[in-house]
């Protein structure tokens, strides 16, 4: 039987994967239980379909027709990450899961240096348009993990990761948005979460295009050290109708607006979905929030979007 290829994407990282046609999925699990540790009950092989649908345990490779080095992206977690976290001390603070750089800390926006390596990605970086850019729309740009979806919690389908009102969301920014995603991953899994999530196909929005990492840009700050940010001045640069004034930014992370700091909203990151999925109404709220800005603000970057929740515009139609 004819050996089949696979790249296994998990945690962050990548595994080669050989099986033969005849192997099975609950096999293949075995296999990647073997490679990662983590337990086949635990894995949720979340691009892996038969038919439209996830396929049965006994269900043959060889039947799911797999293309050669296929990339299957999985979630799970271990057990002693599971065991730890169901004795974590509850009522926590919320916590930054990454480096919490605050704006009047460092002021790089302006550095030659790095101005440079955004002219590099205005030059170098190709951009793939999904739908046309509309005229006298404003420009939301959204991160993905941990800002519209929970990369890292167990489920069983991607809507059970999904950050709550997300269609409504976006169907509401697009009145007055149009929408990029920015990704600090490979253009691959974002376009495997996009449609895991039902982004690409959603009849009352549409996504203008995607950036991955590689539009990213790697600046040095001396308390922390060498960090990829996400530079707006790629967008501005190819797109001449967008500019500081009419473009926001959401994240997770705040060093990521880093080279823009008066656009960037470091959004509540969306994890533990099955504990806050009921809870969670961040873009519910911040739905209203866009509106407002769009109807009544001309310039965003006389806003302080770190106080979003208390902005009261002054011409509110």
């Amino acid at each position: 039987m004819s050996i089949i290829k696979m790249i296994l994407k998990w945690n962050g990282k990548e595994y080669e994967l050989e099986s033969s046609e005849g192997d099975t999925v609950s096999d293949l699990k075995k296999l990647i239980e073997n490679l990662t540790e983590v337990k086949c009950e635990r894995q949720k092989l979340l691009n892996l379909k038969h038919k439209g649908k996830t396929p049965e345990d006994d269900c043959t490779l060889g039947q799911l027709k797999l293309k050669p080095n296929f990339k299957l992206m999985m979630m799970g977690s271990l057990e002693e990450d599971i065991a730890e976290a169901n004795t974590a001390p509850t009522n926590l603070p919320d916590v930054v899961n990454d480096l919490d750089i605050e704006e009047e800390e460092v002021a790089i926006e302006n550095q030659e240096v790095y101005l440079a390596k955004v002219e590099k990605r205005i030059k170098d970086y190709k951009i793939n348009m999904l739908s046309e850019l509309r005229p006298d729309k404003k420009l939301l740009v959204l991160d993905i993990d941990y800002t519209l979806f929970d990369h890292r919690t167990t489920a069983q389908s991607g809507a059970e990761l999904m950050r709550p009102f997300l269609h409504e969301f976006l169907s509401a920014a697009y009145e007055y948005y149009d929408i990029v995603i920015w990704s600090a991953t490979g253009m691959k899994w974002i376009e495997e979460k996009m449609k895991l999530l039902g982004v690409t196909t959603h009849p009352s929005y549409k996504i203008a295009f995607y950036l991955d990492s590689s539009a990213m840009i790697s600046v040095h700050i001396p308390k922390y050290g060498v960090v990829d940010v996400k530079p707006l001045g790629v967008i501005w640069g190819k797109f001449e109708q967008f500019s500081s004034k009419n473009t926001i930014m959401f994240d997770d992370i705040r060093r990521n607006f880093i080279m823009n700091p008066k656009n960037g909203l470091r959004i509540r990151p969306f994890r533990e979905a099955h504990l806050n999925r009921e809870k969670d109404k961040e873009l519910l709220y911040l739905s209203k929030y866009l509106k407002d800005l769009a109807e009544n603000c001309n310039d965003f970057t006389t806003v302080n979007h770190k106080h979003w929740e208390k902005y009261k515009p002054k011409n509110r139609r």
